[in-house]
Formats: C-alpha cells, structure tokens, sequence
C-alpha cells in the first residue's frame, strides 16, 4: 500500500495519451481497500427494479456530463450512466430512507468511475465505497461538504496567498463562486480527462481533501495574470486545463504552510460536517 501511494505522489501511473493506465480501477480498489463481492447480480437486480424515485433528476443532468469530452462520449454511453446512477439511488435510499439517492455533481463522479472500470456493476460498487469512505458529506441533500469546502477554500488561500486572496476577495470574488464546481467534483469538471484522473490517483493515494489545495494551486498558477487583470472573475469563469504533475508538486508544498488546526479541518471535513462549528 505504501509503495503504491509513493509511486503516485512522485511519477504517477505510468500511461501517455494514446495509452491509458489499463490497471488504474485496480490501484483504486487496493486504495479503497474495498473489493466487491457478487457485484454483477446484485447490480441486476438493481437494475431490474425500473426507474428510481430521483430518476427525472438523473436523467437532467447525464446528458451534460463531460459533454465537450470526446473520448469520454466514446467510451462511456449516457444510458451506462444513466443506469449506474439509479441502481446506486436505489440501493442508498433501500439502506437508509433518509439518503437523497442522488444530488447534483454525483453524475461526474460516478463517469469517472465508468471511465475507468472494466463493467457498470464494478464501477457501481466503487463508486458507492467511495462516497461512503471518501466523502459522505459531498452528498448530503445540502452539499454540506461541499459548502464547508468553500469556508476552506477561501482559508486556504489567504493563509499561502494573502495578496491574491485580497486581490479576489476586493472584487468579490469568493471560492462559493470561482469554486464551487470544482469542490463539488473534486476538479474532475475540469479537462482534460486524463490530467483529472491522475490527480484522482493522488487523491485516492493523499485524501480526497487534497482537492481544495489543487485548487489554491490552480489559482497560483495564473496568479500573475491574476493580479494583473482588472476583471478577474473572467479568467475564473473557466480554470485553466489541468496539469496533473505540477499541480500534484504544488499541491504537498502548500501542506507545511497550513496551520495545524486548519490542516486537521481540511482532512476531516470530507467526512465529518461537525466541524461546520469551528468555521461559523
């Protein structure tokens, strides 16, 4: 398990563009330390119980998932999403009725996993270990994680860039509106595909929280530019085009610049909405 994490953090998967890493739902079984157990006859009969209740607001959103991404269209059909999204609403809402079965942003989520896995039935299980062990409070009806996300966000980058977080924030710029997609889809709504999963695999190996400093490192990326512009919420309408390594590098130096305290909110907040005292 160490070995692994460590390949990640310091090369990465080995792939390249023509060839993508063809073990990579494996890594993220290892790292989930989940395997599934029957996972085709229970995604059966999942599916054989027809349209869920949250079907219509499913169906709303798949068709724009990824949309401008041509490989991903290619590869992952809307239907396989369509079906994976409401067998995962309706085993949730069987195990606690009080679960919403699906909330907006899980339809990105969910085709990073039909991306990479080999069936529907192993990406609908991985999927479900992971907003269960990763990141139970991104799903709330409430987006409560992703909403404590956002108080973090703002923290963060005024702690390791105060100028441009004053420079942001003068202009009314807060992370609930330059980053709330991002938080909400731990940065997979960004393209490329292939430089959003690589970080996956960081996050799969670093925790999920990692997310909020890859977005400081987005934004410290095109500081200058930034800094520069009089109309910043321009060049924040849409992040630049991930690159996976140097936001990765980026990423872990920020870590020691964090207090204690905040670092310890950052990595509980994916899982713990307690802490929503602590940031009020």
């Amino acid at each position: 398990m160490g070995t692994i994490r460590k390949r990640i953090i310091l090369d990465g998967l080995i792939e390249t563009p023509d060839h993508p890493c063809e073990y990579r739902d494996e890594i993220w079984t290892i790292l989930l330390r989940k395997r599934p157990t029957k996972a085709a006859a229970r995604y059966i009969n999942l599916i054989h119980k027809g349209p869920s209740p949250v079907y219509a607001k499913i169906k709303n959103d798949t068709f724009r998932t990824l949309a401008s991404d041509m490989e991903f269209k290619q590869r992952v059909p809307e239907e396989a999403l369509i079906r994976v999204l409401n067998a995962y609403a309706w085993h949730t809402m069987a195990e606690n009725s009080e679960n919403p079965g699906y909330v907006q942003g899980m339809n990105v989520l969910a085709a990073l996993f039909l991306y990479v896995c080999k069936s529907e039935s192993e990406s609908l299980w991985l999927f479900r270990t992971f907003i269960q062990k990763r990141c139970p409070t991104y799903i709330r009806s409430n987006l409560d994680g992703v909403h404590i996300g956002v108080k973090l966000l703002d923290l963060c980058l005024e702690n390791i860039d105060k100028p441009l977080y004053k420079h942001l924030r003068k202009r009314g710029l807060t992370a609930k509106i330059y980053g709330f997609a991002s938080l909400m889809t731990f940065s997979a709504c960004t393209p490329p595909l292939t430089e959003a999963l690589a970080l996956w695999d960081f996050y799969f190996a670093q925790g999920f929280h990692m997310n909020i400093l890859c977005i400081v490192a987005q934004l410290v990326m095109i500081r200058d530019q930034l800094i520069k512009s009089a109309t910043p919420n321009k060049l924040l309408r849409t992040l630049p085009p991930l690159q996976s390594r140097t936001l990765i590098g980026l990423t872990i130096s920020f870590v020691p610049r964090l207090p204690d305290d905040l670092f310890k909110l950052l990595v509980r907040h994916t899982n713990d909405d307690s802490i929503q005292k602590y940031l009020s």
